[in-house]
């Protein structure tokens, strides 16, 4: 049995107090409602999978994520019970050694969508990195305990800013933008070979952009607000990074290169020329500020995450 120590890293439990709809909407009131069922499900996803942990030879410790503020080491296995979300704050903290099993804790239920999809918004997590729920989470475990299912190897992001490496490799995307998104951001940008200083080769001319910021997203965040502006999703275990260019503003010429991908051999440097900057990584929570002549180095040369996909997600990544 090779996997032994765990660190199980849980989505806080955000209340939704049902008194809070007092004075409310009858829509208003059965949101509520709805995020109070789903504070539930996901408490007792917590529990079960607590549960089942007990009776398995692992030794295991439960965290909740706005807790981890250091690098995890020394597990075999990281859990993390939640959706995609608490996922990617988990992928911050782990290098290429240790292996990731999402548990999705509250999937959407289609027939619930189906049915109060006019009244709210009945969505719940899409969890499309969890590989387990609470109905297979423990046939997956004991897989993996057995060593009888093993993890993928997903790319990351690597940002340089100004020759210096930030410490958090983006999981699903990178954001380039203005503090505030009704501010114009002006920016150049250009792919090159590997770098090699003395020897670097543009594979594209320089760009010269004004727009609302430059995205960059891994194959793994190709489905999510890359592919909701326009871009394509991608294998998941594709290595090529695709960027796109916000709302570019009289491109012209240039319009075929406001989107592209980066090859492994690749990086994008963009040199930003606004007072304020901001470089956002898979969201909001973790950013990196940039100012006028700051120069971002992009690529893939980030250390991979290894993940316990969903069937589903490795069957599209083989097509």
């Amino acid at each position: 049995m090779a996997t032994r120590r765990l660190l199980v890293l849980l989505k806080p439990f955000d209340a939704y107090p049902a008194s809070q709809s007092e004075g409310l909407s009858r829509i208003a009131s059965l949101q509520l409602q709805h995020l109070e069922n789903r504070r539930n499900v996901h408490k007792d996803a917590v529990n079960f999978c607590q549960n089942i942990l007990r009776h398995k030879p692992v030794e295991w410790k439960a965290l909740l994520r706005k807790d981890l503020r250091q690098p995890i080491r020394d597990v075999d296995l990281v859990i993390t019970v939640g959706g995609d979300g608490t996922l990617l704050h988990a992928s911050h903290y782990i290098d290429d050694s240790v292996p990731v099993l999402g548990v999705n804790s509250d999937p959407t239920q289609p027939e619930e969508v189906e049915k109060h999809g006019n009244e709210y918004d009945a969505s719940r997590s899409t969890g499309y990195l969890c590989a387990a729920t609470v109905d297979n989470f423990e046939q997956i475990l004991d897989n993996i305990i057995e060593d009888r299912i093993s993890p993928s190897d997903l790319r990351r992001i690597s940002i340089d800013v100004n020759s210096q490496v930030i410490s958090t490799y983006a999981l699903n995307d990178i954001l380039i933008a203005h503090p505030c998104p009704a501010t114009l951001s002006r920016f150049s940008f250009k792919v090159f070979v590997c770098r090699v200083k003395s020897d670097d080769q543009p594979c594209s001319p320089l760009v010269n952009s004004r727009s609302s910021g430059l995205r960059v997203s891994t194959a793994a965040g190709a489905t999510a607000a890359m592919l909701s502006a326009g871009g394509f999703s991608m294998p998941i275990l594709s290595q090529d990074l695709q960027y796109m260019v916000r709302e570019p503003i009289s491109s012209g010429a240039a319009s075929s290169l406001m989107h592209g991908f980066i090859k492994p051999h690749q990086s994008m440097e963009a040199t930003w020329f606004c007072r304020e900057g901001v470089i956002y990584i898979d969201g909001s929570h973790v950013c990196c500020s940039v100012k006028n002549g700051d120069r971002v180095e992009i690529s893939s040369k980030a250390p991979i995450l290894k993940v316990f996909l969903p069937h589903r997600v490795q069957h599209v990544s083989n097509l």
